[in-house]
Order: C-alpha cells, then sequence, then structure tokens
C-alpha cells in the first residue's frame, strides 16, 4: 500500500497528461510491451486530450499472470475483511469525485453537471454497497442425510477478465469489479478504446488500498487486446458490455473454453404510455428515459415509445418542447444540459439512422435543442436530438439500436395491441408503463419481454437492483447481491460421514 494518498488533481488536462500512455498492471502504472500508443481525443473539440498504452497479448499476459498470483492470498482473506477493503476504495472515489467527473467529462463528452457526476456518484456507491456484502458469501446445510453433514460452499472462481463499455464506464466497470473482488476474485480490465484514461485513474487510485495485482487495467482495441484476454488460459470468467456482434464473438470463445460468461448488450428499449397515465410525469419520464443529456448513448434509452392515441399530440408537443429547452454545449460547463457523441464513427452512425428516419414514408422529425455557437466546439461532435413521430414499429429506426438522441413515437389505441409491439423486438433489456391503474401495471410487468422493467418511472441501473437483459439484450444479471452469488463464485458441496 501506498503510504501516502494522491491528492485530487482538478485540472482534467493535467490530470490526462499525468496517465498517458500507461496500463496498471501488477501495481504499478506501466508501459505497453511494444512501447506503442494511440491518442485519445476530446469530442467536443476532435483535439488530442492524451495517449493510452496500445496492449497486446504481451500485456495481456502479464496482466492476467500478476492477477492470478495475487488471487492465491486474496481469496484466503476473510470475505468481510475484503469487503471492508472494498468499501474503503469506495470512500477513496467519493474523495476524488470531482476530479473523476471532470475527466470522465473531458473524455466522453457527457455533459459535467447532469451525467459526469451523477456516475461519478454511482461508483462510489456501488464500492460502498458490495464492501458490506462480504458476510453474506455463505452456503447452505443440506437434508441429505441424518448421519452425514451436507454444506455448499461459495468459493472465487479466479481471475476474472472485463471488457467495458465507453458510454458509463466508471459505473459499469464497478458493476463488474466490486463483486469479483469482494468475492474473492482479481480482475484484469480492458477499457473501451475511446475511454480509457478516466477508469485507469480509477485503477491508480483503488490500488493505494488493495494488495498489488488484484486489479490491473489494459487499454487497447479489441483484436490484439480483448482477445488476449478472452483467450487467455488463467482466465476463469468475462464479463462484458458492448455490442451485440461482440458479445456473441466473445460468447462463442468463452464457450470453447467452457468458462462462465455474463453479457450485456444492446437494447430498444419499449416505453408505453397509456391513456391515463399522469401526462407530466410521462413527458419528464421520457427526457431522462431517453437519456438525452447522454446523447442517448444508453443500452436502456427510451427509443421507442407508444403513446396512446388520445394523448400522442399533446404528448409531443411537451416533449419537444422540454427537449427545446436543454442547452447543449461544453461538457465541462455546469450550464450545459447535453454534451456531445463520443467519435466521429458514432456521429456518422447516428446521423445515418437521422437520414433514414427522415427518407421513411410518412416520418415527421422533430429536432430539437440547438448546436453550440462557441467558436472552440466548432469542430466537436454535436447532433441535436430527433424525435420521431408518423413512424410504425416495423420500420428500420425502431427496430435497430442507434445509440444516439433519436426516439420514436408511435400511436396505438389497443393494450393487447402496444404490448405486442413492444414486445415485438430482438432485444429485451429494460421497459417502463406509465398508468394510474394498478390491474394494467401489473399485467404489463409480467407481459413484457425485458429484464428490467418500471412503471411510472424511468430510474437508470443502480446498486441493488437486479439488472440483465434477456434475447439478443445478453444474459447474466448485475447490480445485485444476486449478481455477486450467481456470477462471480462457484458452488461446492461438502458430504461429511460423521459414523
Amino acid at each position: 500500500m501506498a503510504e501516502q494518498r494522491l491528492e485530487p488533481i482538478l485540472n482534467p488536462v493535467d490530470l490526462a497528461k499525468s496517465l498517458s500512455g500507461q496500463h496498471f498492471i501488477d501495481g504499478a502504472l506501466v508501459p505497453a510491451r511494444s512501447g506503442e500508443c494511440f491518442d485519445v481525443f476530446n469530442p467536443a473539440t476532435q483535439k488530442v486530450m492524451g495517449q493510452a498504452a496500445k496492449g497486446n497479448a504481451d500485456d495481456v499476459d502479464a496482466a492476467v499472470k500478476s492477477a492470478a498470483a495475487a488471487q492465491k492470498e486474496w481469496k484466503k482473506r476473510p470475505a468481510r475483511e475484503r469487503g471492508k477493503l472494498i468499501a474503503d476504495c469506495g470512500l477513496v472515489l467519493a474523495a476524488h469525485a470531482d476530479e473523476l467527473a471532470r475527466l470522465i467529462a473531458l473524455e466522453t463528452g457527457k455533459a459535467l453537471r447532469t451525467e459526469s457526476r451523477v456516475e461519478t456518484g454511482v461508483l462510489a456507491d456501488a464500492f460502498t454497497f458490495y464492501g458490506g456484502l462480504g458476510s453474506e458469501l455463505k452456503g447452505e446445510t443440506v437434508p441429505f442425510n441424518p448421519s452425514m453433514l451436507t454444506v455448499t460452499l461459495r468459493e472465487p472462481l479466479g481471475v476474472v477478465g472485463a471488457i467495458i463499455p465507453w458510454n458509463v464506464p466508471l459505473m459499469l466497470m464497478a458493476l463488474k469489479i466490486a463483486p469479483a473482488l469482494v468475492a474473492g476474485n482479481t480482475v484484469v480490465v480492458k477499457s473501451a478504446e475511446e475511454a480509457p484514461l478516466t477508469v485507469l485513474r480509477v485503477c491508480q487510485l483503488m490500488n493505494q488500498i488493495l494488495p498489488k495485482g488484484c486489479f490491473n487495467i489494459l487499454s487497447g482495441y479489441g483484436p490484439e487486446c480483448g482477445a488476449p484476454l478472452v483467450e487467455h488460459p488463467e482466465i476463469a470468467k468475462i464479463t462484458f458490455t458492448g455490442s451485440v456482434e461482440t458479445g456473441k464473438i466473445v460468447n462463442r470463445t468463452a464457450a470453447e473454453r467452457l468458462i462462465p460468461v455474463t453479457l450485456e448488450l444492446g437494447g430498444k428499449s419499449p416505453m408505453i404510455i397509456m391513456a391515463d397515465a399522469d401526462l407530466d410525469r410521462a413527458v419528464a419520464g421520457a427526457v431522462s428515459g431517453m437519456r438525452f443529456t447522454r446523447q442517448g448513448q444508453s443500452c436502456t434509452a427510451s427509443s421507442r415509445i407508444f403513446v396512446h392515441d388520445s394523448l400522442h399530440d399533446a404528448f409531443v408537443s411537451a416533449l419537444t418542447e422540454k427537449v427545446n429547452a436543454m442547452t447543449m454545449g461544453d461538457p465541462l460547463d455546469d450550464g450545459t444540459d447535453i454534451g456531445c457523441i463520443i467519435s466521429p464513427e458514432q456521429l456518422e452512425k447516428v446521423k445515418g439512422y437521422i437520414d433514414l428516419g427522415k427518407n421513411t414514408a410518412n416520418a415527421v422529425a422533430h429536432e430539437c435543442s440547438a448546436l453550440p455557437t462557441d467558436p472552440a466546439l466548432q469542430d466537436g461532435l454535436f447532433v441535436r436530438p430527433v424525435i420521431f413521430t408518423g413512424l410504425t414499429n416495423q420500420d428500420r429506426i425502431c427496430r435497430e439500436e442507434i445509440f444516439g438522441p433519436v426516439t420514436c413515437v408511435i400511436r396505438f389505441k389497443d393494450y393487447d395491441e402496444v404490448i405486442a409491439m413492444a414486445n415485438d423486438s430482438d432485444f429485451g433489456l429494460a421497459a417502463t408503463i406509465w398508468t394510474k391503474d394498478l390491474k394494467t401495471a401489473m399485467d404489463a410487468t409480467q407481459r413484457l419481454e425485458a429484464g428490467f422493467v418500471q412503471v411510472n418511472q424511468n430510474l437508470v441501473v443502480q446498486p441493488n437492483l437486479s439488472y440483465g437483459g434477456i434475447k439478443q439484450s445478453g444474459m447474466g444479471r448485475e447490480a445485485s447481491l444476486e449478481a455477486m452469488l450467481e456470477y462471480f463464485t462457484e458452488k461446492k458441496t461438502v458430504i461429511i460421514n460423521m459414523t
């Protein structure tokens, strides 16, 4: 452990420079074995803000070997002691919340006030939550035979490989590594190439508390760094959040190795607004549920909003007014509601879907808010949110995940019809229904095909709420006690013959 704790660095540019070109392996910042780096861009200006180490199979091997060596001692620590260390990590991260929020805003283009500070709060909370669950790693007694003491034990898997995305990297990393570590595993994280620096800082801060080798982090591209991590013979489990296509590749590789995998993939989440819904609450729920402040870059974004015919026009008018009132601008400015898209490639994808929607028969595009006028942001990756009307659930932009600030408002008249439309999707991550009728609400929660269903609210993922999808949205669960027990331990049966 470090004798002196790191102090917060509130200038995100300075912090980015201090982390540039490094992995974190075996308790220390180290360059890539090859010496290679790649640029990390500020999406609000498209200027280079730092560099990341370009990892390859040699870096993966070093990180996994460090984690494997550390796991031998880490698993021997009492579970509550491991939990205490993880909770202490939460306290350290809370003390550094402002610096982390500023760096993630610079790195991802997410607005500081509406998104980045929220994410750093959830980051610290996740470690605090899981830190208190060490004593829950308990087995059962089994009434097998009175002359035999039969019990089950929960044991760690070994070294966990975690691959995280760029949209909410802090939160999603925390929901993977906190339960893994408390359960007695050690971890190697492969960061997203678009957002490698803030998570690296988290690793550096946590390694002030954790024994070296317990938490390692690598940056790099999928084929050169991610694939060797999944394939490494000493990796005992993979947890992945990202695209459906990459998730399938990860799953195939894990299946060949017969190791468990957790996948949190895409979504095309439906939001159903019944005729009796509170219109003001539903509109506010659509603004938060569509994650407009995150530029729609969310797997759970309410990108299909089904509105009863009697409320449709009023809803569209009120939603458009709300989104129009939101300010798009510098992510580091506290006056900004909406930041920018993460990368030029993602921006082109989003614009392509917007053009597709505009060229779809009967579609009307309600473009909202206004692009920033600051000359310093003229090259930034900004796009106006779009609310489409006039589309059907069969149109392409109503079926494919856009991962941008684009939602489709679809009319309906019949309850059974709208449930069928909501379920008519390859995805099944999240869903919401808005109604004052308890019978309708209860019926919908049973019939909606999604892993995370809410009534009259649209909360983001929170620690202690089991989270995960069905169908093409993935498999396994995160964020809960269940996630730690079922997906980061294995059960051993022990029988003691007492005769």
